[in-house]
């Protein structure tokens, strides 16, 4: 017997994840979601189920990967935690283009600068800050104020420090994270 079947968009609503974050976890675990014809309420459209012992998993292989879960206060959901990782400013080629930074948010920088370095073999991290992924665009936003956009979260400064010293004062007031 399969078991009782939750559709992904609803398991992510429920625990405060991203669809696109359920998905990369259940492509980690093998785990390929069923997809019929939803309802009324999807318009027909084709809706992705997994089985509860399958969003179990998910919700373990993530607690599993973050390696602060243990010191949860208790104030914050389960799938809160889930989101939590760093937001990193990278000069892109400290060398001959010094001015150039990307910034972002990444849940394993490892893992990111592994991707950046495909395009960006001399990649610096100039710095990191605890962050949560929903504070990611406004931090981008606000970091980069005055600065020349070059691509999606590359940019142009006059002087990089600016940019970290606008880093630090952005993140001095958000809220402390678990680990802070």
């Amino acid at each position: 017997m399969p078991g009782k079947r939750i559709s992904v968009s609803d398991f992510a609503q429920k625990h405060g994840l991203f669809k696109q974050t359920v998905f990369k976890v259940l492509k980690r675990l093998n785990i390929e979601a069923e997809k019929e014809r939803g309802g009324r309420e999807s318009r027909g459209q084709m809706v992705s189920y997994i089985t509860e012992n399958e969003a179990h998993q998910v919700l373990e292989t993530l607690a599993a990967s973050r390696s602060d879960n243990s010191q949860n206060t208790g104030n914050e959901t389960e799938a809160a935690l889930y989101d939590i990782g760093v937001f990193y400013l990278l000069q892109l080629e400290p060398k001959h283009d010094p001015n150039r930074f990307k910034v972002g948010f990444a849940s394993n920088l490892n893992d990111r600068m592994r991707q950046h370095r495909c395009s960006a073999p001399f990649v610096e991290i100039v710095e990191t800050w605890p962050c949560r992924r929903l504070w990611e665009k406004t931090a981008i936003e606000c970091v980069t104020n005055g600065c020349e956009q070059l691509h999606t979260e590359v940019f142009r400064t006059d002087l990089i420090e600016s940019v970290k010293t606008k880093c630090k004062q952005f993140f001095d007031l958000m809220p402390k994270l678990n680990g802070e």
